[in-house]
């Protein structure tokens, strides 16, 4: 557990006479995060239990953190672990699951927990097909509350001299918040929890109503569409929501001020937890529960272009200075305009129209495309895809009627972009468009 100092003086939290923030990190763990606890906990008790059997095979829906922790526990006893996750979960999760030897299926993000399509439901699928299978099931299994109650809540008091007033964590099945939550207030009636919950996920009660915009949120390992069993609302005290943007900006805060190198739900922790600190009195402590590490976001909220593409942060006043071509149309690239084929086109046509025409790619239009941008933020996408389609709206008139739709005038790959800037020299304003071009990543 370690203070933190810059943080809490730009919050007004600086003096330990007054109120002051601790995190416990929990990324320190060998696995990475805070799962490594439920991970262990639940393949012992199974196997005490006769549920694991020399044989067995470990299936587990997760976010990504439950699964390295059991996959750590299978690559040790030496059972066939498969890990069930939604696609929006990084790749570095997905890398070092396989790493471990673990077999990897992806599922929608958008599916509900109820859906045949949810990690949830793949994986039950999953068990009832394969001899031996065996769910732990975080979102029921016991072990996962007690895990925290019998050890994480310990720490902390033992870390804290028995004494603290309020504890911060995010909810995701609720393990850790139960189980940590039910051992500090047999210890300390008065203590505060304080739950996270992002908004888009239906776990908090009593708080700020979901933000209706948010369709889904980038945050990986809390919050969920359904309440999981382990799950006590009644010990959380409060209940705030987080956002995306303000997590994952606390989470670079706390890697760069305070140099600990933690994922972006202890961004949402400790962008939570600066707020409700406010409330404590003189003398009183809060801490912070941070669950993970970076380790599993490399290529996410670390990397300024992906903070950029979802707005999160701005690129543009920096490098719009720095290169000349940043902010010209992408029509300035002078691409040509690509064939494109329909959704109901076959592989076996579409692979022999690659071939005909010499490209190795080819757009399958059918709806509008997201607004683009700029050479500027174009260079910003390919750093994450090999390349980006470029579409133009077009008017069409039937009828009498007539409708809008986007069709696709250009493929611009890294060649395309390094071709266009190492030409040295700016193009002429007239050579630029006023329309409506527009990226698709």
């Amino acid at each position: 557990m370690v203070r933190i100092n810059r943080i809490s003086k730009e919050y007004g939290l600086e003096c330990e006479l007054c109120k002051y923030l601790v995190a416990k990190c929990e990324f320190f763990n060998p696995g990475g995060s805070i799962k490594d606890r439920i991970g262990l906990r639940m393949v012992e008790e199974a196997e005490r239990d006769g549920i694991l059997k020399p044989g067995s095979v470990i299936i587990e829906p997760t976010s990504g953190n439950t699964g390295i922790g059991l996959a750590m526990a299978a690559a040790i006893r030496g059972y066939r672990c498969i890990i069930v996750l939604p696609e929006k979960m990084s790749r570095e999760k997905v890398d070092v699951l396989r790493a471990l030897g673990a077999e990897i299926v992806r599922t929608p993000t958008s599916a509900r927990y109820d859906s045949p399509e949810s990690h949830i439901s793949v994986a039950f699928s999953l068990c009832r097909e394969i001899p031996g299978a065996v769910i732990l099931d975080q979102y029921r299994n016991p072990g996962n509350p007690l895990a925290h109650y019998d050890t994480t809540a310990e720490e902390i008091l033992d870390q804290c001299g028995g004494h603290l007033d309020m504890v911060v964590l995010g909810a995701g099945t609720g393990g850790t918040a139960t189980g940590v939550a039910r051992k500090l207030k047999e210890r300390l009636p008065n203590v505060q929890i304080v739950g996270v919950d992002p908004h888009g996920s239906e776990l908090a009660v009593d708080a700020e109503p979901n933000d209706p915009s948010v369709t889904m949120y980038e945050v990986e390992g809390i919050g969920y569409d359904f309440v999981p069993t382990v799950l006590d609302r009644s010990l959380i005290d409060k209940w705030y929501k987080c956002n995306d943007k303000d997590s994952f900006l606390m989470a670079r805060k706390l890697i760069r001020q305070e140099g600990l190198l933690c994922g972006g739900s202890s961004g949402s922790a400790m962008s939570i937890a600066v707020v409700a600190a406010k409330s404590l009195k003189a003398g009183q402590k809060c801490v912070v529960v941070l669950p993970d590490g970076v380790r599993n976001y490399m290529t996410k909220f670390l990397s300024d272009g992906w903070m950029a593409e979802r707005g999160f942060i701005s690129l543009y006043s920096e490098m719009s200075t720095k290169h000349w071509w940043w902010n010209q149309t992408v029509r300035s690239l002078r691409l040509r305009i690509p064939l494109t084929v329909t959704p109901s086109v076959s592989c076996q046509d579409a692979v022999e129209l690659m071939s005909a025409e010499g490209i190795d790619q080819v757009p399958v239009v059918e709806e509008a495309g997201d607004p683009g941008y700029d050479p500027g933020m174009l260079s910003t996408m390919l750093e994450h895809g090999h390349f980006a389609l470029v579409v133009a709206e077009q008017v069409q008139v039937a009828t009498g009627a007539s409708r809008t739709k986007e069709v696709v005038i250009g493929i611009v790959t890294n060649i395309d972009l390094l071709r266009f800037i190492t030409k040295g020299s700016k193009p002429k304003p007239e050579n630029s468009i006023n329309g409506g071009d527009k990226l698709m990543g």
